[in-house]
């Protein structure tokens, strides 16, 4: 009985040792493996490991001209645990800040909430983007300030004004992208917007780390086995764009004192050579430590600066739409080539004309003198072509076959294939929209939405979209997806419109007149045959100038479209920028210096500051 119970309390004492040992193995386990603090600890007190950032891809425009390269820059670094006997006000001196913000700021990087990847063993950021000049003074006595490092960074540069909404900007990780990509860490930057967001991961490089030794005291003795640990940074990918920056200049300049945009885009592979939109701003102005307080002023400045209108700004098209307009009635077959309608000129009804042109009126002299009776003709007898039908069936069907239509020129739908970082859908109305507003199937009709003909009513496009429209008729019925940076794949990226092409020729015709014996007449190039349509849209105010069109006439080598809000007649406000920017592209220069400037002269809105 006695061994029995000898027996038994050997097992327990033996099961209570196991316990014993298991807990100090797994707390061992959870101190040398699970918990980084004592690690970092220990390798704090041996090593200093510094980030080597990499230098960021440099973008060139399309003729290799360097647009955006980096400048050094410098962060100041600290590890709070190093940090002893500090003069607080003798470093903010050197630093030339006060002592409210240092507190501030160490407050910030102990809070977990703000700061998920503090610790008082690692590097920490304390300032960012100093320059060469910030840096200097205390570059001398940091030897007094144990704990705080200086780290090399870049920053961009710019080497011309112009282009900002396209370029983008650089600005600190959000907490959000810290979590979502490792790559990231607190005080890290990357591209906001533009070509700078769209290709981060190409252009931000791969960062490096160097391995430095400590003595006994925490004090630098060189690097860790010689450099043999070290990481190289590697530097970014460049970025060769479609850009024309001599061509971006000009359209800017043409823009000074105006509300508006220019696009042109090169119809035969989807480059965008031109994309400005007015008033815009350096984009130097969002670099370094002032950043936060010129971005700040950009956003409350009532000219909207920020907007990229290009791709933003949804505008009725107005007239610019009748060339679409045209091309669809005839696939439709509402109308041919030979179809003749009646215009009164401004005594038309329902749909009153803007000119006296005479009547009645073929399609490519309704294209030449913009005639908007003719359009609405041709509009309802196109969308009426089957009647209307038992509830409204027949219409409502060849309703959605228009729309469609429309749809395929590129309209009512954001480039989601393409590496443009912000636009606007733009609209081309639908059946459901029109069955919801007029409360019924049978509550609407071709008279109800006849502004729709003339490129008005509740159709919207943007400056991008109208380009590439253009494009679509200079291909005679295809586009390339728009894009900014050169790139074979995006060759690939093909969409065909809902048209024939035997369809083209007259509308190429109509349009041709427009510059030969139509409204934009007087801007015609010299020698260069060229096909365009304008536009004056009505609005709250003064009317938008609008022109869209291509050049030449054969082998169309560029399409543009142009919006001057608030301007006037398209045909005065519109086509010289057209002309202009067409010369430019095609012959290299700009002979017509007396049209150039009175385009840059012009000012239609006196609240947009001059570049």
């Amino acid at each position: 009985m006695i061994n029995d119970t000898l027996q038994n309390r050997r097992y327990v004492i033996a099961i209570i040792m196991s316990v014993v040992v298991g807990i100090y193995i797994l707390r061992l386990f959870s101190l040398q493996i699970l918990e980084s603090k004592y690690k970092e600890g220990a390798d704090s007190n041996a090593f200093l490991k510094k980030t080597l950032f990499p230098p960021r891809g440099l973008i060139y425009d399309r003729n290799h001209t360097l647009l955006v390269y980096n400048k050094p820059a410098y962060d100041i670094t600290l590890i709070l645990r190093e940090i002893r006997d500090l003069d607080t006000l003798a470093f903010c001196r050197a630093l030339n800040i006060d002592k409210k913000f240092f507190i501030s700021k160490i407050a910030d990087i102990k809070d977990r909430k703000k700061n998920l990847g503090y610790s008082s063993y690692t590097p920490q950021i304390f300032m960012t983007q100093l320059s060469i000049k910030d840096i200097a003074t205390i570059q001398q006595s940091m030897y007094k300030f144990p704990g705080f490092y200086i780290q090399n960074r870049t920053l961009r540069d710019y080497a011309y004004p112009v282009a900002a909404h396209v370029l983008g900007s650089i600005g600190e990780v959000s907490q959000r992208k810290i979590e979502n990509d490792e790559y990231y860490n607190r005080g890290d930057y990357a591209g906001r917007d533009g070509l700078e967001y769209t290709y981060e991961k190409i252009l931000r490089g791969e960062k490096g780390v160097e391995i430095l030794l400590r003595d006994a005291k925490g004090r630098i003795k060189g690097k860790y086995e010689n450099g043999k640990k070290d990481v190289p940074s590697k530097a970014g990918e460049n970025l060769t764009m479609t850009l024309d920056i001599q061509l971006q200049l000009l359209a800017e300049k043409l823009l000074s004192g105006k509300v508006g945009s220019i696009v042109a885009i090169e119809p035969k592979t989807g480059e965008i050579l031109t994309m400005a939109s007015s008033p815009t701003f350096s984009p130097s102005l969002l670099v370094g430590r002032q950043r936060s307080k010129n971005y700040n002023d950009l956003l409350h400045d009532p000219t909207k600066p920020l907007m990229n209108r290009a791709t933003q700004g949804q505008y009725s098209p107005g007239s610019a739409f009748k060339t679409l307009q045209a091309l669809v009635c005839q696939q439709m077959g509402g109308i041919d080539s030979h179809t003749i309608f009646s215009c009164n000129g401004p005594s038309s009804s329902p749909v009153r004309c803007t000119h006296h042109h005479g009547s009645p009126v073929g399609l490519i002299n309704a294209i030449e003198q913009s005639c908007n009776p003719y359009f609405w003709n041709a509009f309802r007898v196109t969308i009426e072509k089957n009647g209307y039908g038992k509830n409204n069936i027949d219409f409502r069907s060849t309703y959605d076959q228009w729309a469609d239509m429309m749809k395929s020129f590129g309209l009512g739908e954001k480039y989601k294939d393409g590496d443009i970082y912000e636009q606007s859908r733009g609209y081309i109305p639908t059946q459901k929209f029109y069955n919801k507003i007029y409360l019924s199937e049978k509550g609407w009709r071709a008279i109800t939405i006849r502004s729709n003909s003339i490129g008005q009513g509740e159709i919207l496009a943007t400056p991008l979209q109208l380009a590439n429209a253009m494009s679509v008729i200079a291909n005679e019925g295809y586009y390339i997806t728009p894009h900014l940076v050169r790139a074979d794949s995006m060759l690939k990226k093909i969409h065909h419109c809902k048209v024939d092409k035997k369809y083209f020729p007259v509308v190429f015709e109509g349009m041709w007149r427009v510059f030969e014996s139509g409204t934009a007449r007087s801007s015609k190039i010299p020698g260069i045959e060229m096909c365009g349509k304008t536009g004056t849209v009505q609005t709250t105010g003064k009317d938008h100038a609008f022109f869209v069109g291509f050049a030449p006439r054969e082998n169309p080598k560029i399409a543009i479209a142009i919006v001057v809000e608030n301007a006037g007649f398209g045909s005065t406000y519109a086509a010289p920028l057209f002309s202009l920017m067409a010369e430019q592209y095609l012959k290299g220069k700009i002979e017509r210096t007396d049209m150039l400037e009175r385009a840059t002269t012009t000012v239609t809105n006196k609240n947009v500051k001059e570049r």
